[in-house]
């Protein structure tokens, strides 16, 4: 046998190697990708402008779905159970994905601002938890899309709000005194959260008990952690 054929035996021995140690390596990657999927992260996609300006149309984001423990909607692939496992009550102000109570089919992503056995309610815009306004300032206008239901570039009234626990944040206001900016004292039963949109007159949320309502722990999917695309372009910022 010559030197030139056992050369190349022993190339094509070696490539054979590579191959398989690139196939193991990229089903390794592929596993732990999709595990970190089931058990960690969750992507999501926004489809509208209900918590604008934090979260814009066509966002995309994760949540951290070790958040909260887990529960029958973070975990679909498991039988059906009560209660949830590591379980961790979320804080005012996060912003958390969940399954909406009145079609779990239905994925919704808001802030929490009520915890059990709050009162919520909204006097001439305020936000008003256990009976005190919660602290807002107007500052300078959101500029952009306008997300209060024309779709074209427009200025639109912004407000920094900071909640008691020091939890700041912005919030839209598309018009004064509108429908959703009085409304009834709500109490926060057991077990539930009172979530709201920052695009305050633009968002389906727990003011509206016939659409939401109050939110049982058991619905929430994780807590919204980084938006990792914006705009068309590439970001990894923090809520």
């Amino acid at each position: 046998m010559s030197v030139t054929t056992e050369t190349k035996r022993t190339g094509r021995r070696a490539d054979r190697v590579l191959i398989m140690l690139v196939c193991g390596l990229g089903g390794v990657l592929v596993a732990g990708l999709i595990l970190a999927r089931v058990l960690l992260f969750q992507p999501f996609n926004v489809p509208s402008g209900a918590m604008a300006p934090t979260l814009l149309i066509g966002d995309y984001f994760v949540a951290s779905k070790t958040a909260y423990g887990y529960g029958r909607y973070s975990l679909p692939f498991l039988p059906d159970f009560s209660g949830r496992i590591f379980a961790a009550q979320p804080a005012r102000g996060a912003v958390v994905v969940f399954r909406l109570p009145k079609d779990p089919s239905v994925t919704f992503v808001k802030r929490v601002v009520g915890l059990p056995g709050d009162r919520i309610q909204m006097i001439g815009g305020v936000l008003n938890i256990n009976d005190r306004p919660v602290r807002r300032e107007q500052i300078a206008d959101f500029f952009g899309r306008d997300f209060c239901g024309s779709g074209e570039r427009a200025r639109t009234k912004r407000w920094r709000e900071t909640l008691p626990e020091g939890v700041s944040y912005e919030t839209l206001d598309c018009a004064g005194n509108a429908f959703l900016d009085n409304t009834q004292v709500y109490t926060v039963p057991a077990g539930h959260y009172f979530m709201m949109g920052d695009n305050r007159l633009n968002s389906s949320d727990s003011r509206v008990l016939t659409q939401v309502g109050y939110v049982p722990f058991e619905n929430l999917i994780g807590r919204v952690e980084r938006i990792f695309l914006s705009g068309g372009s590439l970001s990894w910022r923090s809520l």
